[in-house]
């Protein structure tokens, strides 16, 4: 049963929003304080916070209702629902805004996101799904690196083709990155609520097909990384996370057009092999390396630079390698 629990009153001019950000929290006191200040910094009015809180303690919540003052701020305490994309179906279901954002409780958003994204979604009030940049930080905020898209900015819309033959390579969009249409989210059937790590992959490519991409090269966000992030604890399971990546990919495979289907799929294979063997790498284990190297080699050298172009995977592994050598991951 759900309870929204916080619903302050908010001025006449608050009450439409034109953005709804929805947050899936999980014992998030230690993050949540610096997330919802850098929504409350951004000089644009006329968004809602949709808040779904699945800890077994009002700690999160409490630290929530302290914004009630400066945010319009929609708080719901499901301690049923703990499947983060469960928690994104909920909250933009009850989101009011025609545009939605996703936060998640240990990332951030730079000064400027919201005026960006609300001129982008004025030029371009059709497109499906915005995408930026995003900075890569610790977890004491300092800046690691950033994570962009090989994607043409801003100007035009992205080619379908184009977006889906690289994205399925490889999810190189920084998770509070994205804005999408709530109707075209809806109609889409949401996120998968089995795919724990990969919902989000899952979604962005089936929002490609609905409707015109943007994207920006302005970074306008930060993406944690840190010790207890579900990149980490979660891929303690390898069979499964290989399942998860595996699963979209099979999804979406057809999608691709026949004459690059098996170029592509080669290289998005290789891409689940390096995946899989830097989440073993991370806890410890680091034989897979060198399969995960064979096998980019295996795409000849065309193939393997067109990889690291797709996949960025020296932005996705710098920052870490960094982190985890001063010791901050």
């Amino acid at each position: 049963m759900s309870a929204n629990i916080g619903c302050s009153a908010q001025p006449e001019s608050r009450r439409a929003p034109w953005l709804s950000v929805v947050m899936p929290t999980h014992k998030g006191e230690l993050w949540i304080d610096a997330t919802l200040a850098s929504l409350a910094a951004q000089d644009e009015a006329g968004m809602e916070v949709v808040l779904v809180d699945s800890s077994p303690t009002s700690a999160t919540l409490d630290i929530a209702r302290r914004y009630a003052d400066r945010l319009d701020l929609r708080l719901y305490e499901r301690k049923d629902m703990l499947p983060w994309p469960a928690k994104v179906n909920f909250a933009v279901a009850e989101a009011r805004a025609p545009f939605v954002s996703i936060l998640h409780q240990d990332d951030i958003w730079l000064d400027g996101r919201a005026a960006k994204i609300r001129g982008l979604i004025g030029k371009n009030p059709e497109a499906a799904l915005f995408l930026h940049a995003a900075a890569i930080i610790d977890g004491d905020g300092r800046v690691l690196g950033a994570l962009t898209c090989p994607l043409p900015a801003e100007n035009m819309p992205v080619s379908k083709d184009l977006l889906i033959e690289r994205l399925i390579v490889q999810n190189f969009v920084a998770m509070p990155a994205p804005t999408f249409r709530r109707d075209v989210f809806l109609d889409a059937g949401g996120m998968d609520e089995k795919r724990w790590y990969t919902a989000d992959w899952d979604l962005y490519l089936k929002l490609a097909l609905a409707g015109s991409v943007f994207y920006s090269a302005d970074i306008l966000a930060g993406f944690r990384i840190h010790g207890g992030s579900l990149t980490i604890s979660g891929s303690r399971s390898i069979d499964d996370f290989r399942s998860q990546h595996e699963i979209v990919l099979d999804r979406h495979a057809s999608r691709i057009p026949t004459e690059r289907r098996e170029r592509i799929l080669r290289m998005a294979r290789a891409s689940i092999a390096v995946n899989v063997a830097l989440a073993q790498a991370a806890h410890g284990e680091h034989a897979r390396l060198v399969t995960a190297a064979i096998a980019i080699l295996r795409l000849g050298p065309i193939g393997a630079l067109r990889y690291l172009r797709f996949s960025r995977l020296v932005e996705r592994v710098a920052p870490r390698l960094r982190a985890r050598f001063a010791g901050r991951l």
